[in-house]
Formats: structure tokens, sequence, C-alpha cells
């Protein structure tokens, strides 16, 4: 079998972008701006020209920048900074479509290779056209000899190789950063340990076998559930390189963001609960929330299927983690501080005072500190990005004068990105009352709630509050 060729100068060994090299772009993009910085209609066209290279780039790469750009996209950005970063989101915003595919004949030579047995051995029926193309793999819709519906994902041949290739150019995705960061205007927090961490997450991704003990263990967590829905693996289509699980039918994001507002709200809250719920009723972590992921059921129900990029998080730190929630709602503003730094936010030598501290953190909490019902909209979006982003290159900003732990970087890509995800729905939910039932601290009071609450009664599951015993 032969692998695809990737274009030349791919990105991870000095792609040009727009004139730039991956190393070179940060510097010279302030340079170029600084030239431009009295014609305003040639600094817009530059980003737009520069952006548009960037998309065409790594919709084609299968690379590590790609998997950036799709976590981009879905950030609202709206009013960030000078503006300047729109133009990267709008051409970013196409890799959330389906990425080009492999040819037909070559997704079957990989399965066969990875399986060591033909397509008609393995499926009743599969289908030779993709229902689905990322940065990584491409799924198939299949039909097992049983009767039962599956998804195929299969990995593009060289994607593991390339993606690798890319991690081991440690400068590559702090430059990225650094580059939007310059367009826009914004200072981020320190990204030294927040790459790390993302690279550590996307090794993770491109293990297949990883990914299916990681659906394995959602699968078992969520067994029973009335409106969450993990797949099952099957084991012996899957190997290294391709994964077959049970089919979740269901609307997919673009259908779903124009069905009724109560069913939307419903999945909100479906969303919320499964996002906040893996870490407070068992110690995991699904942190890829993009809404390309998920299958809105007419019933209200919401199936989740990727589960490539998933952390388990140690006792201690997800107590810690509850329990600066908790702080946060009771307004104990000395043990806010404590949390944050028993957690690392002040281990580069920080401070904030207790005043800010909770300040900044009631920000980050502010939908469920709000009154409620809390209808999620643009202007929320756009709090969550101001809290975690320097929009103002202000000195006084609390990013400016913390340390985001590294292993805590995706819990923030969850208040991003998950906040964006309920924006677009419009959604209004009742944040404070999912998360009190959740940790335990309160009856639940929202229909789902009580469903949700008889489930993990019913599982015997600890809530949030309570000691998990196995990590």
């Amino acid at each position: 079998m032969e692998n695809i060729p990737l274009p030349q100068g791919r990105i991870g060994r000095s792609l040009p972008l727009a004139g730039f090299t991956a190393r070179a772009a940060g510097g010279r993009m302030v340079a170029a701006l600084r030239e431009k910085a009295g014609d305003a209609d040639a600094v817009a066209h530059f980003h737009e020209k520069t952006a548009e290279r960037y998309a065409e780039l790594l919709g084609h790469s299968k690379g590590v920048l790609m998997k950036a750009g799709q976590i981009l996209s879905m950030v609202d950005t709206g009013g960030v900074g000078s503006g300047g970063f729109s133009p990267y989101q709008k051409a970013l915003a196409r890799l959330q479509a389906d990425a080009p595919p492999m040819d037909p004949a070559l997704a079957r030579d990989v399965l066969r290779a990875d399986l060591g047995r033909p397509i008609t051995e393995l499926f009743a029926e599969f289908s030779d056209e993709p229902m689905a193309a990322a940065s990584i793999g491409q799924v198939h819709r299949a039909v097992l000899h049983d009767g039962r519906q599956v998804a195929v994902k299969i990995q593009y041949p060289g994607a593991a190789q390339a993606i690798r290739a890319d991690l081991a150019n440690t400068e590559l995705l702090a430059t990225f950063f650094r580059v939007l960061c310059s367009a826009s205007g914004t200072v981020m927090p320190d990204l030294r340990e927040a790459t790390q961490e993302i690279t550590a997450r996307i090794s993770e991704e491109i293990d297949y076998r990883h990914e299916a003990a990681n659906i394995t263990a959602f699968n078992h967590l969520y067994r029973d559930h009335p409106f969450i829905c993990v797949p099952q693996v099957i084991a012996e289509a899957s190997g290294d390189r391709v994964l077959t699980m049970t089919y979740l039918d269901g609307l997919d994001w673009a259908t779903a963001q124009h069905a009724d507002q109560d069913l939307k709200n419903t999945w909100a809250e479906v969303i919320w609960r499964f996002s906040g719920g893996s870490y407070r009723h068992a110690n995991l972590f699904q942190a890829d929330p993009h809404p390309a992921n998920c299958r809105f059921g007419a019933d209200g129900r919401v199936g989740f299927v990727d589960f490539g990029c998933v952390k388990v998080v140690p006792e201690r730190q997800r107590r810690a983690l509850v329990e600066l929630a908790r702080a946060v709602i009771d307004v104990r503003k000395h043990d806010v501080r404590d949390l944050m730094a028993e957690l690392g936010y002040f281990a580069g030598g920080f401070t904030l005072s207790v005043d800010e501290a909770y300040q900044w953190m009631a920000e980050i909490c502010y939908e469920v500190l709000a009154p409620q019902p809390v209808t999620y909209g643009q202007d929320t979006s756009q709090r969550a990005v101001r809290t975690l982003i320097d929009v103002r290159r202000s000195s006084d900003h609390p990013v400016r004068r913390v340390t985001i732990p590294g292993d805590l970087l995706f819990f923030s890509r969850i208040n991003l990105t998950a906040n964006a995800i309920l924006a677009r729905l419009g959604a209004t939910v009742h944040a404070r009352a999912i998360a009190d039932d959740m940790d335990g601290a309160a009856e639940p009071s929202t229909p789902l709630g009580k469903q949700h609450d008889a489930w993990v009664r019913q599982r015997g599951l600890p809530y949030g509050l309570e000691h998990h015993d196995h990590l």
C-alpha cells in the first residue's frame, strides 16, 4: 500500500504561509503590520489574504495545525482586540466542514491492511462514500453481518507521521498562536505549558486503540443513561488505523441549529450535563466538545461520537476543581484563592489578591452565578473569550498575572467551546441547578435533572462533592 503524498512544504517543515515560514511568521507579521499601520485597508487586505492561505494549506495538511484551526473556528471572537482575528476565523471556519476525502480504493486498502481481512468478511454492507472527513481520518457507514449499523473510522495514510513530525517542531503551535495574537492585538497567557498539553492530547488522538479504550470507558459510564448516548466499540473490526463503533443516528450540527427552540434548550442541558458530569460522576473528561462530534436526537437525546481527546483526572485535582466552583458559588473568596494556588495558577511566581482571584473566577463562572435560567448568546460567548484572552492588552488582566496550568488547559477549552455551542443554539438553561444537582449540593429541579439524578442513584455513582475511591 502506498501512502498519500503530502503537499510539498507540509506544515511542520517550514511551510510557506503567505510569504512567511511557520517559525518566522510571528515576527514578520508584526513588522508587516507596523509598516502598514497607516493604511487600514491595506492591513485588512493583508489579513484576508494571509487567512485564506492558512485555510487552504491547513485544509490539505492532515496535520496538527488543522486541529488547531478547527478549535479556533468555534471560538466566538467578535469584538476581540483590533478585529484582526476575524478574517482568520472566517477562513478557518471551513475546516469544520469535510476535508478532502481519500480515494475509496485506498480506504479499503487501509482497512484490509490494518485488520488483515477483506471488507466482505467484516461487513455485510460498506459505503465507499464517507459520511464525514476531518483532520486525522474519515468515517464510513457499514452494516455488520448480524445487522447492526456501524460507523467505521479510517485513518488517512501518512496522517500519523505528519502529526508526529509537526509535534516534533516544539515551536510550531506556539508560533501559530502568536501569529493570531499579533493579528488581533490580544495577549494570551504563557503558552509553553499549554502547547505541551496540546501535544500530549493530539498524540493520543492518532492512536485509535487508545480512543477505543476511551469509548469503552465512556460507554460503560453512561450505560442506560436516559439522554446521553455513547457508541460501543466493535473490537473485531478495530485496529491501529481503523475504529469501528455502533452507529448513532441523529441530526448533524448544521441541521440542529434550525430546530425548535425548546428542543435546542433540551440539547443544551444534555451537553452541559455531559461536559460537566463525566468528571463529577467519574474521573473522565471528554475534552473535544466540537458540535460536529454530536448527534442530535429529535427526542432530546444527544450522542457523542469522538473520544480521541480525553483526560483521566486525578482525584485530588478533580476534587479541587469541583471545590473551586462551589467556593465561587458560595462567595468564599479566600477558599477560591487557596484552591487556585493548589491547582497551580500561581506556580510561576504570579499572584492575585483575594478579591482579584474571586472576581476573575466569578467572570469565568458567570452563567452559573447569573439570575436563572440564563440564556446563552453572543454576549455570553464573547464574555467567555474575554475572561481568558487579554483583548485590551491591559497590564492588569488576570491572564498576565497567573500561570494557566497545562493540565487544566482543556477545561478552559470547554468553557470557550461549550459556551459557543450553547450560544449558537440560543439556549436557555438552569445552569446553577445543573451544577448543584450533579455536585450533590441540591435536589434536581429540572425534568432532565430528575432523570439524570435517578440514573446516578440507580448506578450507585458518586456526586461531584463525594470522594472517588479509584483514583
